[in-house]
């Protein structure tokens, strides 16, 4: 079973004393952010443990989908990319499990806290200028992302698609290991840079 924390939401460790939150006391938050702090901390490692569901699951491609996520990856940090770009195009597609119509804004979801506008961007909108690849296939139009060539990040994000996204479907590359990429994951989460929490968090 996947590690969610250590003790969160154990039945015996302190709990609020509030039916409502508006009979909610200092004390009570208190309790809750002493919590919910370690718990935030151990982020990088629930995102690691969801990205492993994403093994085996082949939907027709060359290669499963854990495969894609770390070939991705593997392609982005072998060409010199920094680690927060790094750990984007692996999670791109940590949504698939859940979103199986718009798994972009999952992914996107998860990293908003932590990343750049412009890699933020990219993760969310990589859906679209991936389909430049295939759409025309499936009677789509593959020039959708046109719709964005004014865009700061178009160039960003259709960089991304053709030189890491598009080509990490080969099953007989070099990937490397998840293990790899998991003290940059664990960085990247144990540092929110957008959270309207974070403020509360540096309080503690």
């Amino acid at each position: 079973m996947p590690d969610h924390g250590e003790g969160h939401g154990a039945a015996s460790a302190p709990r609020a004393k509030f039916k409502a939150m508006t009979e909610g006391t200092q004390e009570d938050w208190q309790t809750i952010g002493a919590q919910f702090l370690p718990f935030a901390a151990a982020g990088g490692k629930r995102v690691l443990d969801h990205l492993r569901l994403l093994a085996g699951d082949f939907g027709g491609f060359p290669v499963d989908r854990l495969e894609h996520s770390l070939q991705t990856a593997t392609r982005a940090h072998r060409d010199g990319r920094d680690e927060e770009y790094v750990v984007c195009s692996l999670l791109h597609d940590i949504g698939d499990t859940l979103g199986a119509f718009n798994h972009p804004d999952i992914a996107a979801a998860i990293l908003k806290p932590f990343v750049s506008e412009a890699n933020l961007w990219m993760v969310q909108h990589h859906g679209i200028f991936q389909g430049y690849y295939f759409f025309h296939h499936l009677g789509m139009d593959r020039d959708m992302r046109d719709g964005f060539k004014d865009h700061p990040h178009y160039q960003h994000t259709a960089e991304f698609c053709h030189q890491y996204d598009q080509t990490a479907f080969d099953p007989a590359y070099d990937t490397m290991p998840l293990e790899a990429f998991e003290p940059m994951v664990m960085k990247l989460f144990a540092a929110p840079k957008n959270s309207m929490y974070a403020a509360a968090s540096v309080n503690e």
